[in-house]
């Protein structure tokens, strides 16, 4: 039974994973290729994003796992031999936790140390993708558009990197238009990105609904050209980065560096261990929901639902908890409730299973 579990919930890992990849993977290949980028890049963001989906879709596929092998031996009547042999539920759920157990512990392996530090190489190489693209932009006498409803032209770019006679047109809000015209700028790199700091110049507002401009001259003026670039490449949550224990005691210089507070890095941190015990509710629920049914020659459609919706309300509860521990730092208990709820469930299913086929005067194994 272990082993049948353990080869479809590989089975269903891989096609959820394929899934999940093949979404992503559509979003960065119009981010990444779309600027320039080659596939080697592509494939490498790629891989750096799989720790995170299969962290993801491990307590899915051990559900999936558990019901199809449960469904399997209902269907061929191999779970009737066994419970008329005297293997009561507890004991054929052995097989179940410990399967529980095993994903549970491959999920917190990916949890505490695979994934932040994909997350931190995603981040350091999407860093180095934005200083690319940046450069790349800066090309003399070409009208360039870096992000839709920007217009940015250069006339010249010295040997010591000042842009001369500079022009930029921000069009992305739809009541007005800013154009900005400079004499001399600057490309500087700070914590939040690149700056452009131009000298000289002037701005102008044109409003479209009343047709006014306004025009206002400035001897120096900072425009955030990395918001205009944070988007084309992906930029994952900085508290993912962190280590377990950094996030379970936060220093006051890691929240002012990432603006979350304490509650959501203490829900982050406990967040990652309560999810691999996800896996554990989700292969209980789907083995106590199908063996409260029995053999039917009807199948055991009704016990499939019934898991489905209960593994839906566990997620519900782990969203809902999630968000209360985010708001209230002494609320980090919360983020426990959902896999134990979850355990609870299964545990409830399996004892109502044994009692449903007890007989008077029988005795359980």
């Amino acid at each position: 039974m272990l082993s049948q579990l353990t080869i479809l919930f590989s089975f269903f890992a891989l096609v959820l994973v394929s899934i999940y990849w093949l979404n992503q993977a559509v979003k960065l290949f119009e981010q990444l290729i779309g600027d320039g980028q080659s596939a080697l890049v592509f494939l490498e963001f790629t891989a750096l994003g799989l720790p995170n989906i299969i962290r993801l879709v491990l307590p899915l596929a051990a559900f999936a796992g558990t019901i199809q092998v449960m469904n399997r031996l209902t269907n061929e009547s191999e779970l009737v031999v066994m419970q008329a042999v005297g293997c009561g539920p507890w004991r054929l759920a052995r097989p179940v936790l410990v399967f529980g157990a095993i994903v549970a512990l491959i999920a917190s392996v990916l949890t505490h140390a695979l994934v932040p530090a994909s997350q931190a190489q995603l981040s350091e190489r999407s860093n180095e993708i934005s200083r690319d693209i940046t450069a790349r932009f800066m090309s003399e006498g070409q009208f360039l558009h870096p992000a839709p409803g920007i217009t940015f032209y250069i006339r010249e770019i010295t040997p010591a990197g000042e842009l001369r006679d500079m022009f930029l047109s921000d069009a992305r809000r739809e009541d007005r238009r800013t154009t900005y015209t400079a004499k001399r700028a600057l490309l500087v790199e700070s914590e939040t990105g690149p700056k452009l700091v131009m000298f000289d110049g002037m701005a102008q507002v044109l409003i479209h609904e009343t047709r006014r401009l306004s025009t206002a001259g400035f001897d120096d003026f900072t425009y955030d050209i990395g918001a205009l670039l944070a988007a084309r490449v992906p930029q994952p949550q900085r508290l993912r980065v962190q280590s377990t224990l950094t996030l379970l005691d936060p220093p006051h210089a890691l929240l002012r560096a990432t603006g979350a507070t304490r509650a959501e890095a203490l829900q982050e941190a406990h967040a990652r261990f309560s999810a691999p015990l996800l896996a554990v509710a989700g292969a209980l629920i789907g083995y106590g929901a199908l063996l409260l049914g029995g053999f039917s020659r009807f199948g055991v459609g009704r016990q499939i639902a019934l898991a489905v919706v209960l593994l839906i309300g566990v997620h519900l509860v782990d969203n809902s908890a999630a968000d209360m521990a985010r708001r209230d730092a002494s609320l980090w208990m919360v983020s426990y409730l959902a896999p134990g709820l979850g355990i609870a469930m299964g545990a409830l299913l399996i004892t109502l299973s044994g009692r449903r086929r007890r007989l008077p005067g029988e005795t359980r194994a």
